[in-house]
């Protein structure tokens, strides 16, 4: 049963119903792509299609006025309840409204991205409204690290002038947001045995978040603290390193991290991690209510030498991590940082995963730099994976001050102009688009990538108004 049919806008909720209707997760979008290209078929507009599902569709204008390029990702992330027994591999999902609220019953809804993908496609169907030529660009698998705007071909376009539909906060527009890579330090580690007893020491409760928006609220990152326990353990007493594992996600601040060890002296080990939580607790009251440090003794392991344990310290101790540099153009924004979010270690292997971000390119490359620097005077090397380029802030922007224009005259007031510490796909659009003029806006999705994610069917009324109002605005 469509039961959006009845709810404004029709035209764009048809489709996301439609879209819904379709599983549609990362790394699962033949589906959806085909329903996209199929779309463009019936109704013989212009379109490219690559082998990675990303799909471009060209319609021309109803007016004059540059082309403008309308973009969004056609994957979601699949999470659902505990006792939810849908396959999201290869069923739909179950929509239900909720007062001024749509969401799907105990899974994701979707909303990110799927009313990009909606709000395009009725854009692409309708032969009403009033606009400039359009270049709708339907990308896949952003969710999981944005490779189809990696990887797309975009040089069959001709706009200067984007409009990401992917944010979720309505009246805020995004113009500008940190590029980044993942840099891994690596060391080769030898093994042998050593006369002291075996400890875990632990550094767990802590707040963790998101490396990129949270790095500026002063919570504590676990790989971090346990560097300086063993740094300090180090200095003072004969200390072997068995295995230091903490953290899964790079792009995460890390909560809780673990060393084995082996150590000459258990008495100083145990009066030292007493101290240390102590010490942390009061540089972080504010933000780590739950922090703890433990130390147990445990089954004995052969551990590293004592060249390889200096290495692994020096690396892990000495690495930056938190914010380097703060933005000069925008109060408040984050403009460069890097964050310690993988430690793993292997029987053979230590590595350390770096979450880097800056809006700054340049920066970003210096940073990198300085891991490979550190990284190989300890006598490691360094990979480098997932480059994307920042998007800079735009000084002198056409399009931003159209945006703010059509909304003051639509909502009576200012939007809120943002820059975020955290990637988007129009950093990747900006480094293959020469000159482009970006804004990313979109409706309120409340507790995305979780079962709970709803979207406000009233602020999908006033984005869609807003969203024709500024391409019959660029028509003239």
């Amino acid at each position: 049963m469509d039961i959006l049919r009845n709810i404004e806008p029709k035209e764009v909720l048809k489709y996301f119903e439609e879209i819904c209707k379709i599983p549609h997760g990362s790394g699962n979008t033949k589906e959806i792509s085909d329903y996209v290209a199929d779309f463009a078929k019936e109704r013989n507009l212009e379109y490219y299609q690559d082998n990675l599902n990303n799909v471009i569709i060209v319609k021309e204008g109803t007016a004059n006025g540059e082309a403008v390029i309308l973009q969004g990702h056609l994957d979601m992330v699949c999470e659902k309840a505990s006792d939810c027994i849908k396959d999201m591999e290869k069923e739909g999902l179950d929509l239900i409204v909720d007062g001024d609220y749509i969401k799907a019953d105990k899974t994701t809804l979707g909303g990110d991205d799927g009313i990009a993908v909606a709000m395009m496609l009725a854009l692409l169907d309708n032969k009403n409204i009033k606009h400039p030529g359009i270049e709708a660009v339907f990308t896949v698998d952003e969710e999981t690290g944005m490779y189809g705007a990696t990887a797309i071909d975009l040089s069959m376009l001709k706009g200067k002038k984007m409009l990401n539909i992917d944010s979720e906060e309505e009246g805020i527009f995004t113009v500008s947001c940190a590029g980044g890579n993942v840099t891994n330090s690596i060391f080769d580690v030898e093994r042998v045995d050593f006369d002291g007893k075996a400890y875990r020491i632990t550094v767990s409760g802590l707040t963790g978040g998101h490396s990129g928006v949270e790095i500026d609220k002063r919570r504590a990152n676990a790989n971090v603290l346990l560097s300086r326990i063993l740094m300090s353990l180090k200095d003072n007493a004969e200390l072997r390193i068995v295995n230091i594992n903490g953290g899964f996600k790079d792009n995460a601040i890390t909560v809780e991290s673990t060393a084995k060890v082996c150590v000459s002296d258990c008495d100083a080990l145990e009066s030292l991690c007493t101290r240390m939580e102590n010490a942390f607790k009061n540089e972080y009251a504010s933000t780590e209510k739950n922090l703890k440090v433990t130390a147990c003794e445990c089954e004995y392991e052969k551990p590293m030498d004592k060249k390889s344990t200096d290495a692994v310290i020096a690396a892990l101790g000495c690495a930056p991590n938190g914010i380097f540099e703060m933005s000069s153009e925008i109060e408040g924004l984050v403009q460069t940082s890097l964050n310690i979010g993988t430690v793993k270690t292997t029987e053979t292997e230590f590595n350390i995963g770096f979450c880097i971000r800056s809006s700054i390119d340049t920066q970003k490359e210096m940073l990198t730099q300085r891991i490979k620097a550190l990284t190989e005077i300890l006598g490691g090397r360094i990979t480098v994976n997932g480059d994307y380029p920042g998007w800079e802030y735009k000084k002198d922007s056409v399009l931003r001050d159209v945006m703010i224009e059509v909304y003051e005259k639509q909502y009576g007031k200012k939007p809120k102009i943002q820059a975020i510490h955290a990637g988007l796909e129009c950093g990747l659009f900006a480094g293959k688009i020469k000159d482009l003029d970006c804004i990313s806006f979109g409706p309120e999705l409340l507790e995305i990538h979780t079962h709970r994610e709803r979207m406000s069917i009233s602020s999908v009324q006033r984005t869609w108004k807003l969203l024709l109002s500024v391409l019959e605005r660029l028509s003239e």
